[in-house]
């Protein structure tokens, strides 16, 4: 790969903080044998393993298989590239509502509560001037978003603002995005589309504003990797440059009129260095192709170099139907890790956006969790505050590395027809993979996967087209939870409350992430207990601690079958006891496939 931070100059050097007194400065082998020892205690390491194997078992690998070790260390890269941004990031409100008044009387009510720009949906039926009728053109920038339509929705709102007598603010955008529709398969043109550019550059030009969005959430959206993502926008990126210089713009020119949207999640770290690595694999196009703005261009950054300008937007695919509540601490997050990442704007999505089109108090949230952000937490007051971390600065350096690999193979198979069959083949893969750990429970969603709730009573919320752009991590247990299970598992609890406790609740929760309730046993103390509390349920799972099995588990099993139990699960190792059961659930399980299969039996 070619190196992004080639013939990048270093930041200057920092008044060097105070190091910690002798006696509180420890090394690496005491920080190894301090985790080492907590590591045994939970029964992860042996005592015949090394210290050093702490390594190993808390080093976390992503989906790219890039490796996260527990502790950053000395030594490694340092990002050539910072934020463009000094201060507060835009706050980006998403105006989507078909209703046109409707979505006027959101972008106000938003605008009104301190949002800063508005994202705004179209398509060939919207009536543009009415939902910014009342919006402050010069003050709020506009950003477009309407894939299918390009041309006709930039040209209404050029149209509007000239009959309004105002000039639009630079940070519009007229949304143009052709490879994005592509690659979401949407009804479009694409050679036409790519045509239009010309006009719309000349346009935007003219307007003083930009005229496209590289909407890499296209790509996130149908599962992509965080690499293949980065991979993603810089390969679109490139194609618009080239597009643009070919009719007759200047590089420096066609660079400012393109603007990247990237998704942030809840995994905090890697968005961060997502959204750092972007802006050096950016530089490192436009450095080897020899772009360079003048230094008093809003655009440009430090020696004048033009820089990414860069739109976060909270992932919908790790927005949950269920328990949707905890989409606020999710948002929160990956709001967090934009700021700190460097995000020019950001958008968080209303933690109701997977249950349909969100309602006021959603929007409300969304729009104070930057202001939290920003006003009470001042996380805009660093710029690039994950600079000089060894291990964000590591990952940062991985993740360029392996999106710079992915975007040179992007680039040989688009020159080979257009072919975006190969991209697609690769994100079913980590679609694969990231289900695969999903249904192990390796990647926990809290509220489905994990502690979810039956009995919850969801708001209802009208159906909102865009949340067919993406497929949720949680779609195929919320599948499971959409269809409930007409049947309960009978829980045969094994023993005092204390005693079958532990592998009760991990045998509920478990049970409850696939819409299947059950009928607690409750204390007992022999089989005859159990039995009397036993009402024919086809399906019972035993519940106690391994002495337990061993001592009457057996005879449980026996006098559940002869009294109807058509299928035996135990919670723990089958092996467990001395008679065969039909199946066992315990850490590590497929959890989808061995609650599809006890859903079959209980019907």
């Amino acid at each position: 790969m070619t190196d992004v931070a080639e013939g990048a100059s270093a930041d200057a050097a920092a008044t060097p903080l105070a190091l910690a007194q002798p006696e509180d400065r420890h090394s690496r082998e005491e920080w190894e044998a301090a985790a080492a020892a907590v590591l045994r205690k939970a029964r992860k390491l042996t005592d015949e393993n090394p210290d050093a194997g702490v390594w190993d078992k808390l080093t976390h690998t992503t989906l790219d298989g890039i490796a996260i070790p527990p502790l950053g260390v000395a030594g490694g890269p340092e990002s050539p590239v910072r934020p463009r941004r000094s201060g507060p990031w835009d706050i980006r409100a998403l105006v989507s509502n078909s209703n046109a008044k409707l979505a006027n009387e959101e972008a106000l009510v938003d605008l009104d509560g301190g949002v800063t720009s508005l994202w705004v949906t179209v398509d060939d039926t919207t009536d543009l001037p009415t939902v910014l009728d009342g919006v402050l053109l010069d003050l709020a920038p506009v950003v477009l978003d309407a894939p299918t339509a390009p041309i006709e929705a930039a040209r209404a709102l050029l149209a509007y603002a000239e009959e309004r007598g105002v000039t639009l603010h630079p940070d519009s955008n007229l949304g143009a995005d052709p490879l994005g529709a592509m690659l979401r398969d949407l009804p479009l043109a694409v050679d036409e589309a790519v045509a239009e550019l010309r006009e719309l550059a000349a346009q935007a030009k003219e307007e003083g504003v930009r005229a496209i969005v590289v909407d890499a959430t296209a790509a996130h959206d149908l599962g992509a990797s965080d690499v293949q993502e980065l991979a993603w926008s810089i390969s679109a990126g490139v194609a618009y440059l080239r597009w643009l210089t070919d009719h007759g713009l200047e590089l420096a020119e066609a660079a400012n009129l393109i603007e990247f949207r990237y998704a942030a999640t809840d995994e905090q770290f890697p968005t961060i260095a997502k959204l750092r690595a972007a802006r050096q694999l950016w530089a490192s196009v436009l450095h080897h192709s020899g772009a360079s703005g003048a230094a008093d261009d809003p655009s440009t950054g430090s020696g004048g170099e033009v820089q990414q300008r860069q739109h976060a937007v909270t992932s919908r695919p790790m927005l949950s139907k269920y328990d949707p509540y905890v989409n606020m601490l999710r948002g929160t997050v990956a709001a967090f890790a934009a700021g700190v990442g460097g995000a020019d704007a950001v958008t968080v999505l209303p933690f109701d956006s997977a249950l349909g089109r969100p309602e006021a108090f959603g929007r409300r949230i969304a729009r104070n969790v930057s202001h939290l952000l920003i006003d009470e937490s001042h996380v805009a007051e660093v710029a690039d505050p994950a600079g000089g971390a060894y291990a964000v600065e590591q990952l940062t350096a991985d993740l360029a590395a392996a999106a710079w690999a992915a975007f040179q193979q992007l680039e040989v198979e688009w020159e080979a027809g257009r072919d975006l069959t190969p991209f697609r083949e690769r994100i079913a893969a980590t679609v694969a993979e990231r289900e695969r750990q999903i249904a192990r429970r390796k990647r926990p969603l809290t509220g489905v996967t994990e502690f979810p709730n039956l009995a919850e009573d969801l708001p209802v919320r009208e159906p909102d087209p865009l949340s067919d752009r993406a497929v949720r991590y949680a779609a195929s247990f919320e599948a499971l939870r959409d269809q409930p299970a007409t049947k309960p598992v009978f829980l045969a609890t094994l023993g005092t409350i204390a005693q079958h406790t532990a592998r009760a609740t991990f045998a509920s929760n478990l049970f409850a992430a696939g819409g299947i309730a059950v009928e607690v046993a409750g204390p007992t103390s022999g089989v005859d207990e159990l039995l009397a509390r036993y009402d024919g349920q086809p399906v019972v799972c035993l519940a106690g601690t391994d002495p337990a099995y061993a001592e009457w588990g057996a005879a449980a099993i026996e006098g559940l079958r002869a009294a109807g139990a058509q299928h035996v699960i135990i919670a723990g190792k089958p092996d467990a006891v001395d008679v065969e059961v039909d199946d066992a659930a315990a850490m590590g399980v497929d959890a989808l496939a061995f609650l599809t299969a006890t859903r079959e039996k209980l019907s």
